[in-house]
């Protein structure tokens, strides 16, 4: 497919596509590498959700950990590092907990969706600190807390709400 848009986070392709049914049709499709998302949780079983500025939407959102997987970087480093990156924080157990495709009417990206627990403080060493476009804020929550947060409307982002669905209350 010719690329008519090429972005640091995603590319656009447009181009025909002949459908199952034998039809032709034009479709435009959002090219995105695979994301994690992570489910950090405390020892007590709080879970980690941060606050951040989302320019697409013009606000700041409660969400889960979450981010692109790095060129040749697999899910599970790509899950430990968002985790440091973002909550400033190691997990020192990951779990795969599955894979989702959230706009398949026009996106390619999968999120692959992770537990992360047995947090620690980072190596003094480690590389891994917030991107520079993210000014982010950790806080821990109880999990009926946070799925009443999604109730209230105050966690509106997806992956979040989807994620809080995976954890035993």
């Amino acid at each position: 497919m010719p690329i008519v848009f090429k972005g640091p986070v995603f590319s656009v392709e447009l181009d025909r596509k002949r459908f199952p049914n034998g039809t032709e049709h034009e479709v435009a499709v959002v090219r995105h590498r695979p994301a994690v998302v992570v489910i950090a949780l405390e020892a007590d079983g709080r879970v980690v959700l941060i606050r951040q500025f989302r320019a697409a939407i013009d606000r700041e959102l409660w969400e889960v950990p979450a981010g692109s997987l790095d060129e040749d970087e697999s899910a599970e480093a790509a899950a430990k590092r968002e985790c440091e990156e973002e909550i400033g924080r190691a997990p020192h157990r990951v779990q795969h907990l599955g894979s989702l495709y959230p706009t398949p009417g026009y996106c390619d990206e999968e999120m692959i969706f992770f537990l992360a627990t047995d947090l620690r403080a980072p190596a003094q060493d480690s590389p891994h600190t917030p991107d520079a476009d993210e000014d982010i804020a950790a806080e821990s929550f109880t999990v009926e807390h946070a799925r009443a947060m999604v109730k209230r409307g105050d966690i509106v982002d997806l992956k979040t709400a989807y994620a809080l669905t995976l954890l035993d209350a």
